[in-house]
């Protein structure tokens, strides 16, 4: 094999979906005291999709814009008031969801179950592929009875929502096999839990609008420290993570993904760039790749700018001899990133083309990002900063 050599990528052991829905997030108010009314205020400003409660009562104020959920405590109330959706639990109301739905076709029923053992999971299960809502809380900390529970569900129509102790839960519930639960019901412990659970419940990573570049010099610029990033994640061959010596223009850097010819691929990893460098993560907020470390998250990128977070595993600083790429876009705003000085460390072009960096002449199109804002510790703000 030659350095010249194109390898057809390998196969990846696993494909990542793409993340790009919103849960649903329900407030569950049956226990607030005097901070209920600032809660739903919090809650309703943020637009969470429920509130539960477990009296019709403390319904029957809120706007039609959030789902009203009944919780039904030991007996189940003659009348439902405004709820649009009421959980009964059969082994102590004595009736099922179906039998109510025929009584009150104006709304929507679900079932209750706690699981602490088998015959329970199991109850869990057949709720998921036959209920339209099904409200699971589970009693020991693992989650694999919940993965069970989703894999059961696969292909039914009804919605899993799972009791959460708190927003950290949440998050670990949202993510269970990649696909999650549909929902998480949470009690706040105070005022800011319901934008935290929000915030929690919107997986969308919106696409970036890539850019053309035009490389217009290169330069070998002796020594310094550069950084592979390891993630927790297989990265696409088409997918890298942006990375550039200034927050306003970053470069499609493309992961270890495609065939070497001294070294195993490494699809988890990108040789970045010098320790300097910016990378994106949530929220377009900017990183230096010097202070990512285990559990950091950065932003994967695809060719067409599809994105998702992914976590940092590990980062590999080192020193090795660089080279610096400058390069321009269409409205003039010039790029500049610098790599580790090597052939196998690659950059994405247009289509996907996988570019070795100390090969790039002037003339050559990589994939680029432009970001609009100036940079205050990384995060938006529109001030002046001048980058040079």
């Amino acid at each position: 094999m030659t350095f010249g050599t194109r390898v057809p990528p390998l196969p990846l052991p696993h494909r990542t979906l793409w993340r790009t829905s919103v849960k649903l997030s329900w407030l569950d108010i049956r226990a607030l005291g005097t901070a209920k009314e600032a809660v739903l205020q919090e809650a309703l400003h943020h637009r969470l999709d429920g509130v539960v409660a477990a009296e019709a009562a403390d319904l029957a104020a809120l706007p039609p814009t959030v789902t009203k959920v009944l919780l039904a405590g030991d007996e189940l109330p003659e009348d439902f008031g405004t709820a649009n959706v009421v959980i009964v639990d059969p082994l102590k109301h004595g009736t099922t969801p179906a039998e109510l739905a025929v009584l009150h076709p104006n709304v929507e029923f679900g079932r209750f179950v706690e699981i602490v053992d088998a015959d329970t999971l199991d109850l869990a299960c057949e709720s998921a592929r036959t209920e339209r809502w099904s409200l699971l809380l589970f009693r020991d900390p693992t989650k694999i009875p919940l993965e069970i529970v989703i894999a059961a569900a696969a292909r039914a129509t009804g919605s899993l929502i799972t009791v959460a102790q708190d927003v950290e839960e949440a998050e670990i519930i949202f993510g269970v096999l990649e696909h999650g639960s549909d929902g998480v019901m949470m009690a706040p412990a105070g005022v800011g839990d319901a934008a935290k659970l929000k915030a929690a419940a919107r997986l969308e990573s919106p696409a970036l609008d890539l850019v053309e570049l035009t490389v217009t010099a290169t330069a070998h610029v002796g020594m310094g420290e550069r950084a592979c990033v390891d993630t927790c994640t297989y990265f696409r061959e088409d997918e890298g993570i942006l990375v550039g010596s200034h927050s306003k223009g970053m470069v499609l850097c493309v992961s270890e993904t495609h065939p070497l010819p001294y070294m195993p691929t490494r699809p988890f990893r990108v040789n970045a760039g010098a320790i300097h460098s910016y990378t994106l993560s949530k929220d377009e907020r900017t990183n230096y790749l010097s202070e990512l470390k285990a559990g950091s998250k950065v932003l994967a990128v695809d060719v067409k700018g599809q994105t998702r977070l992914v976590t940092v595993g590990r980062v590999k600083i080192e020193s090795r001899p660089l080279i610096s790429i400058d390069a321009v876009a269409e409205n003039g705003q010039t790029v500049n990133l610098i790599l580790q000085d090597d052939w196998h460390v690659r950059v994405l072009g247009p289509g996907g083309a996988v570019l070795n960096s100390t090969e790039l002449k002037p003339g050559d199109k990589v994939l680029g990002f432009l970001p609009s804002a100036d940079r205050h510790v990384g995060y938006p703000i529109d001030e002046f900063c001048l980058e040079k």
